[in-house]
């Protein structure tokens, strides 16, 4: 396991999946105990309603507003929010007209092809998810 430094200007890999674009901040060859990302939910988008076996997982709000359905309550959401969902906890978001950036975090770690279960339909471009490296 090493220290990892991970900046948003690094051209990290990047996925679109459905209304939103995950950006992992850990490589899976570096993911030790945990994995780590930034999620941009574009605004007025709602995202599909999934759930983890294994892993716990805990969100932070890095800007904008929505609503974070969890377990069928709705949580409104704003900047420097955090929630902790145990396993098992069927999730989904609605951003606000500013969209969300949120940080996602797992412990142990999980992958889009590892412990992500879907309530509803599987957002599009899962079945063919390919990483990319993105310049900003």
């Amino acid at each position: 396991m090493k220290i990892i430094h991970t900046r948003s200007c690094d051209g990290n890999a990047r996925a679109r999946m459905g209304p939103y674009e995950i950006e992992s901040l850990i490589n899976e060859t570096d993911e030790g105990a945990a994995t780590a990302y930034r999620v941009k939910i574009e605004p007025n988008q709602r995202t599909n309603i999934s759930y983890h076996r294994i892993a716990e997982e805990f969100y932070y709000v890095l800007e904008g507003q929505g609503t974070a359905i969890l377990d069928g309550v709705d949580y409104a959401l704003r900047e420097g929010d955090f929630l902790r969902l145990p396993p098992g906890t069927t999730h989904g978001f609605v951003a606000g007209d500013m969209g969300l950036l949120l940080l996602d975090l797992h412990c142990p770690g999980s992958r889009p092809n590892r412990d992500v279960y879907f309530v509803d339909a599987t957002p599009e471009g899962l079945s063919q998810l390919e990483w990319r490296t993105l310049v900003r």
